[in-house]
């Protein structure tokens, strides 16, 4: 496979999908004969229990199109999944996409297409509608209506799961070697050229998504962690309210003591002092919160700026 001359590496993370297989070997069979350059399929199987490595490992004998399977030793989770099919990937344009199929194959071409094209460096996939039970779309509404709020503001109203991009993206992506963070928000923060392609997210035909409740707020904790001051600013503005709060009940507990509404010895000095103490050390944390954020930010060690493009005059030359 060294040898070929591969255009585009199509990337799909592996975990559950024993009995989607076969199908998406057909889709992805279509998918290389109607493109116009060599395209590979780079398939990491995420430490998968069932018989996912065993399939793939039989149907890439015979396939049209070369492949690359790798295996992770255990389940680290999607994107560590992807981010080791892109560094393995030997394209020129880079699809990421998942293994059940519930996000339509054409959308690869798509991507390919604009990327090939120079229309874009990244190519996000916009769901705009999605054949799903009605309480897991109201849920997923609900979580990509809180991404947007509190992590990115970009982000499309129903999410992104699937991308594309090209190389000098892809490099750049892989420079940002980050634990416990999200590879999707990642791609926002990169910048870069953009382009969204809507589509319509299909129903499920094989399997139960492994995408539960657990992951998706797992998966938003680390977002917000990892992307936004949210907890501290909050923290700080509960203090600074906590604090004018404590002052206007102050002021009324002294007036109802001097008036001898209230006659219970202590009550007055013990309810300031709880109320002040108490928005001060909210405040306080908010304080200490906002140096641990930056020195957080910090150690994550991403650049400070990423250069998407660069000319020289003739007299570099």
């Amino acid at each position: 496979m060294e040898s070929i001359d591969i255009q585009y590496s199509t990337i799909i993370p592996v975990y559950k999908n024993e009995d989607s297989i076969p199908r998406l070997f057909k889709a992805l069979e279509d998918l290389s004969e109607s493109l116009d350059g060599v395209m590979e399929v780079v398939m990491v199987v995420d430490g998968s229990p069932d018989q996912s490595y065993a399939i793939i490992k039989r149907l890439m004998q015979t396939s049209s199109f070369p492949v690359q399977l790798i295996g992770h030793s255990r389940n680290f989770g999607s994107f560590p999944a992807i981010r080791t099919g892109l560094a393995s990937a030997k394209g020129r344009y880079f699809g990421v996409i998942a293994a059940d199929l519930q996000e339509p194959i054409s959308l690869l071409k798509s991507f390919f297409e604009s990327l090939s094209a120079d229309e874009c460096d990244v190519a996000l996939g916009r769901r705009e509608s999605r054949k799903d039970a009605k309480i897991d779309s109201f849920f997923s509404t609900l979580f990509w209506w809180s991404y947007r709020k509190f992590v990115i503001p970009d982000m499309p109203r129903g999410g992104v799961d699937v991308f594309g991009c090209n190389r000098t993206f892809r490099d750049e992506l892989l420079n940002l070697e980050e634990a416990h963070s999200s590879l999707i928000s990642l791609i926002f923060w990169l910048g870069f050229r953009r382009k969204e392609i809507p589509y319509q997210r299909l129903e499920r035909q094989e399997g139960r998504s492994s995408w539960t409740f657990s992951k998706k707020f797992e998966y938003m904790a680390d977002s917000i962690f990892a992307f936004t001051n949210l907890p501290v600013k909050l923290l700080t503005r509960v203090g600074v309210l906590g604090l004018f709060g404590s002052f206007c009940l102050a002021i009324f507990i002294l007036y109802g003591r001097l008036s001898g509404a209230i006659d219970v010895g202590g009550y007055s000095t013990s309810m300031i002092v709880i109320l002040t103490l108490g928005s001060l050390n909210l405040l306080g944390l908010g304080v200490v919160g906002s140096y641990a954020w930056r020195a957080f930010e910090n150690s994550k060690s991403r650049p400070l700026s990423v250069t998407a493009m660069r000319v020289s005059s003739k007299h570099y030359d």
